[in-house]
Parts: structure tokens; sequence; C-alpha cells
């Protein structure tokens, strides 16, 4: 079992990846744990079943079964922990490491239904439950890392001699196992001990809060717009928001709803200056409007439980022990990364946000550029320059055909087809929910299920992101994967395509890449399908780059009404315009990162009012008043929802010098983006082996030498400093 303590107590789910290639056979006999199939009565627990290897049976379970169920699992799970750590015999990897990653399965065939009751389908019925059962989790999670005589037996493994003469794969997670106890408390005694277990209940408590606040937020401020204020909106979002505001009890109305698929091209089109402001407010404040749902004392008070964890461990602060195993190794060095991109951008903003002012200036709009108006002037300088519509843009880009694109490059690299399950033979946790059938294209093997939930509505969360129901693994036989993609798009009324920018089809591309990482799992056990934070972003981000192929936008970049193709026209501009606007993506990222790396090397007794310390500290560094984080303080999920990012947000950009480096690989390929070789060695050394392989070392094999930040710069239209 992989402890998946973020599931629970985030609100937050995300697909990670990483990696090897090396599969030999391990020279042991028979695992020591043999897997027996139990039976239970809550469904909740029950082996996965029907078709495919068994899949959820989404259609049956209720939040009832819901508490019983951890319960039971939790219980279970802690036993098999006693067992192993008490074992007579001596610690070797078959009955330590081997039995740990048996252990747990009630709970891994729980996590997906929690996750989907979390993220997919909330309730304020849910979100009253999880208050209960976070805790129980944190509990057992420091019951195990807390075990000495488990721990004893991990570390024994750890530096024996038959350590030496495992596969490559086994040695990394038996690391992966040392490590993880060793920084997380395992080394710990007496009232330190105690006192690390009650700081990881109080913060699992505190994460599902921030997240739930924030959730309340989203749901609660939805702006409503009559036929008179829909000037320059396009007609497909006119659409898209009067089924959004019917389906709220408001027809007749149309509804900015408060995620980014709905806010972002309302401030790109919208002409009431005064309702940009308000949605802007709505969105950029979500996490600190007045109320029960204000995060600022939530987020000081897990800045100050976990700086007082770590010093339990002995660390200065929190990044650095976050970093310590991960491929940055130090918060200097993501910091000096940063800081060498942070110039460039900032400089380039001014240049964005003079050429808005001189547009809004012949418009005679009589105003200062605000951050409300950032997108909507954007747009106009787009056009001016490029002469490059966004609208016009969208008009090619149809969620379904963007759909077909993914699967084409699946096929083309990653030899995967994709064929619909018949409808029915399949659970799903909403009628949206789509399913499709994986398998190798070159010999018909079947590989697993992709399940994908494209569109916003109430009680989901929104964003994007990607997660798994079961994982590739083959130490007690050969599993499918069941992969998951999902997506906030604002679904268009029935009959018309839903209609997406090219920024959301990045992310779709994005999502993908994460769901093929995981289905190119050629792996042997559970630990090897987790990743390395600063490295997960990269094989994600890499797929976006398949969108702006020739084959892709030849093939399904085509009109909504008239069928036909892009034209070579509207793709030149938007190829010569693929630098437009890189100060501000750059910027609102890059102030996320670094003010994420400030709360988490600072003293939080110095922090004081988050909010403020956010204020104080972009200015030192120069922030541009036309920008703001692209993650607030309040709302900034992915490190005060949980822990997965939590100093780690710097990690997209880290991903990033990576990707520029190998999609140049790519470009200068001989095959270009569809090269056989380079296609390859990308599913061989950055995709099938997930966290099999030290990530460093695996892009090595992929590239024949480390990434370089250059690529990054070049990508980016920024200065390349020699």
């Amino acid at each position: 079992m992989k402890l998946k303590i973020s599931l629970l107590s985030a609100a937050v789910v995300v697909a990670l990846s990483a990696c090897s290639s090396t599969q030999s056979t391990s020279q042991q006999v028979e695992p020591v744990v043999q897997k027996v199939e139990k039976q239970y009565d809550n469904i909740l627990l029950q082996k996965y079943a029907g078709p495919y290897d068994g899949v959820p049976q989404f259609d049956k379970v209720t939040i009832a079964d819901l508490e019983p169920a951890l319960d039971i699992a939790i219980a279970e799970n802690l036993a098999e922990i006693d067992a192993i750590a008490n074992n007579p015999e001596k610690p070797t990897f078959q009955n330590t490491i081997v039995a740990l990653e048996a252990s747990g399965e009630a709970l891994d065939r729980l996590f997906p239904y929690y996750g989907i009751w979390a993220n997919n389908n909330s309730s304020p019925a849910f979100r009253e439950l999880q208050g209960k059962l976070v805790p129980k989790f944190s509990a057992m999670s420091s019951k195990i890392t807390q075990n000495k005589a488990l721990f004893e037996r991990i570390q024994a493994v750890y530096n024996s001699d038959e350590f030496k003469n495992l596969t490559a794969e086994e040695q990394r997670i038996t690391w992966m196992r040392y490590n993880g106890f060793a920084r997380n408390g395992a080394t710990l005694s007496g009232d330190k001990a105690k006192r690390y277990a009650e700081i990881n209940l109080e913060l699992s408590g505190l994460h599902s809060k921030f997240g739930n606040n924030v959730l309340a937020d989203e749901e609660n401020y939805v702006v409503y717009l009559t036929k008179d204020q829909l000037a320059g909106l396009p007609k497909s979002y006119i659409s898209a928001a009067a089924a959004a505001a019917k389906a709220r009890g408001q027809e007749g109305k149309y509804a900015v709803t408060n995620t980014r698929s709905s806010m972002d091209p309302f401030l790109k089109y919208s002409e009431e200056r005064e309702l940009r402001e308000q949605v802007w407010n709505n969105y950029y404040n979500r996490g600190n409007n007045a109320g029960e749902n204000n995060n600022r004392d939530v987020i000081s008070q897990i800045l100050k439980l976990r700086h007082e964890r770590i010093q339990l461990l002995g660390y200065e602060n929190y990044a650095q022990w976050r970093l310590e195993d991960r491929m940055a190794k130090a918060p200097e060095n993501a910091i000096e990364l940063m800081n060498k991109v942070w110039p460039a951008a900032i400089a380039r903003v001014k240049e964005e946000v003079a050429d808005m002012q001189a547009v809004a200036d012949k418009e005679g709009a009589n105003i200062t550029i605000a951050p409300w108006d950032y997108r909507f002037y954007a747009e106009k300088v787009r056009k001016a320059k490029y002469d490059l519509d966004s609208n016009e843009v969208k008009e090619y880009l149809q969620a379904d055909k963007l759909t077909e694109a993914m699967f084409y490059v699946a096929g083309e690299l990653f030899d995967f087809t994709f064929t619909p399950v018949p409808e029915g033979s399949v659970p799903v946790f909403h009628e949206d929910v789509k399913v499709w059938e994986v398998k190798r294209k070159s010999n018909g093997e079947h590989v697993g299920l992709f399940y994908l939930d494209p569109f916003a509505r109430k009680g989901k969360r929104s964003g994007a992101w990607a997660t798994s129901f079961r994982s590739h693994t083959t130490f007690q036989g050969k599993t499918n994967v069941l992969s998951t993609n999902n997506s906030n798009f604002v679904k268009a009324p029935n009959g018309e395509a839903t209609l997406v920018s090219w920024d959301d089809a990045n992310t779709y591309f994005h999502e993908f890449g994460h769901a093929l990482h995981a289905l190119s799992s050629n792996v042997k056990y559970p630990s090897s399908n987790g990743g390395v934070r600063d490295y997960t972003e990269f094989q994600s981000q890499l797929l976006e780059r398949w969108l702006s192929t020739d084959e892709v936008i030849n093939k399904y970049l085509v009109h909504y009404k008239t069928g036909k193709p892009m034209p070579k026209e509207l793709i030149e501009k938007i190829q010569k315009s693929s630098t437009f606007n890189q100060g501000f993506s750059t910027t609102e990222y890059l102030a996320s990162a670094i003010m994420d790396m400030k709360f988490h090397m600072t003293d939080p007794e110095l922090i004081g009012d988050p909010v403020e310390f956010e204020k104080t500290e972009l200015a030192k560094l120069g922030m541009p008043s036309e920008i703001v984080m692209r993650h607030r303080t309040t709302h900034f999920g992915h490190i005060f929802s949980g822990e997965g990012y939590s100093a780690g947000y710097y990690g997209y950009l880290w991903a990033e010098v990576l990707t520029s480096d190998a999609a140049e690989a790519f470009a200068n390929a001989p095959g270009g983006f569809y090269d056989k070789d380079l296609g390859d060695r990308l599913v061989k050394y950055l995709f099938s082996v997930r966290n099999a392989m030290d990530p460093a070392e695996a892009y090595n094999k992929f590239r024949g030498r480390d990434a370089e930040v250059g690529a990054l710069m070049r990508d980016r239209g920024f200065p390349v400093s020699e």
C-alpha cells in the first residue's frame, strides 16, 4: 500500500508520474504475503466487479457506507502493518518491503470512491462527513510512520547485503520506504513523536477546511447577466452561460460561474468593465471573503504547524525539508532558476501593458489598465499585432475533436487505441462521464480503461486533474490501468459543440499526458507508480506540444459548423503569436511559485497576516500592479489543501526546463514530433519507467545529456544569457 495522505487530507487529487526500464526479475522466491481475496459486506471495500478485470461500482455505492468502510480498512491495514513489523524472521526484501507493497488493498479500493465524492461530486453532506474521516486516516498514518519495529526492519533491509543484489527498481522502492519513514517522524520518540502525530492530525483537518472553503466560494459567488449585458461575448459562451443559469434555476439569465473556465473568457471578451471587475473580484477573492469561509486564519495555522513539525526533525524550514529528495535538492536551487526567469518576465509585462494602454487611449477609454482589463486589452493587442482573434481560433477547438486528437497522438507515439465501451457496461459517477477501452495498437493487448469527466457542474472543484483508480503492477500478477481525466469546460446546450480556448485545449492535452503516463506504466511494484513532484509535470507539459503539430491541426482542428480544417493563414498567426502574452502567463505563475517558497522559508511568526505578507513580498519583487498571482494565497489549493505541491509549486517551471529541452529534441529530429526513434525513447525512458528510476538519470538516458535552461527562455521569447 502507498500511503495516500494527500487524498484524504485534501480536496485535490492530482495524478503523478515517474520511471525505470530495468524490469529484471528479482532472485527471490514467492512473496511472503500471498494474495488472498478477502470478502467484505461493505461494497466500498469489495473487489471491483464486472468486465475489464473489475471496475469501481459507482452506481451502487452510497456515502452512508463510507465511514464504516474506512473504519474496517484502517483496522485491517494496521493489523497487516503489525504483522510485518512483528515478524520474528530476519528482515528481507520479501517479508518486509514486498509485504508493505501488498498491504492496504481495501484502502486502495476505497480511495477512488472517496476521491470522486471529494472532487467530482461533492456535497454538504460529504463535507460534513469528511471532517470526521480525515482525522482517522491521519491517526493511522502516524501509527504506521512511528512504528519503531517496522522502521527498524525497513532500515535493516536498506543496509543489508541483500540490498546490493536487488534489481534497480527494488533498490529504489526500498530507498523510498526508508527515506519516507526517516523523513516523516520515524526517528522521533517520546513527547516528540506524540507531538508529531498531533500536528499531522491538526493539519489534516485544516487542509480539508481550506479546500472546502474555496469550493464554497466557488459555488456561492455567481454573476447572473441579463441580455443587455452580453456585449462582446461570443455566441458559444452566451449559449453555455444560459445553460448554466438554467441549471441553477435562473432561466432567462446568463451565469458567469466562479471557475477559471468561465471567468477567463468573460474577462477576455466582455465589454462591461464594471462586470469584469466584479467577476475578477469573485474569482481572485475566493477564500478571502467575510464569513466562515475565510482562509486567512487557516493558512496561518497551517504554516505554524508545518514549521513546528520540521523543527522536530531538525530542519531550518519547511522548504529545506520538502526539497531534500526532489530534483532541485534545495530551495536555493529552485530560487536560482526562478530568479533567472523573473526579470525577463516582468520586463515583458511592462511592454505588454504599454501596448494595451496605447490601445485603450486610442479608443478614448480614459482608464488605466487594471487586472480585470488585462485579458480584454491583451486580446485587442493580439488582433492588432497578429490579426489573431481568440474567438476565431476557438471555433476550431471542439472538445470532442480534441479528444480524438489526443487519441491519435497516443496511437502514433504510444501504440494505443481507444475504443468506446458499450453504453451501460461500465458504471460511471455522472452522466457526463465517458469511458474508453485502451489496447495496444500493434497486438491488441488490453491495457486498461480511460474515464473522461470534461464538464463543470455544481459540487465539482474547479481546474483540471488526472487520477487513476488502479495502476499497473506485476508483483502479484499483472493488473490493468483505470485512468481518469477531469476538466471544467462550460458545457454547450444539447446538440451544440462545446468550444474551448487555446489555453484550455493545451490543458486538455496536459492532463492527458498524466493519463498516458499511467497507461504506459511498465513497473513491478505499486510504489514505482508514484513520482517526484518537480518532475511529474514534465511528461504532461511535454504532451501539450503535440496540439500544435501539423498532423493534429489538419485532422482535428476543424470548424464546428463547416467541418473545414483550420486555414493555413490562421495557423501561421497562431505560430507567430506563440510568445504573445508570455509576460502575463509567466509572471502570474512565477509570483505564485515564489510566494510558495517564501511562505515555507520564513518563520511563521514573522509572516503575520498571510494576505498582507503576500502584498509586501510581491511589492519587494517589483510585481506589476496589473497582474496578481495565478493562485492568490487564500485559494492556493496546491499548497494549502494538502502538501503535494507545498514548497513545490516551482516544480512546473523546473519541469518546463525539461519540457522545452525535450521539445527542441523533437523539433530537430528527422521525423519531427512523430520521429519513431525519439518517440520510442520517450516512452521507454520518460513514461513507462514511472518512478522506478531516478528522474535525472531517466532524462539523461532520453536526451543523452542533462536539460539546459536556454530552451525555456527561447520558448518564451525571452533573452538568453550566455
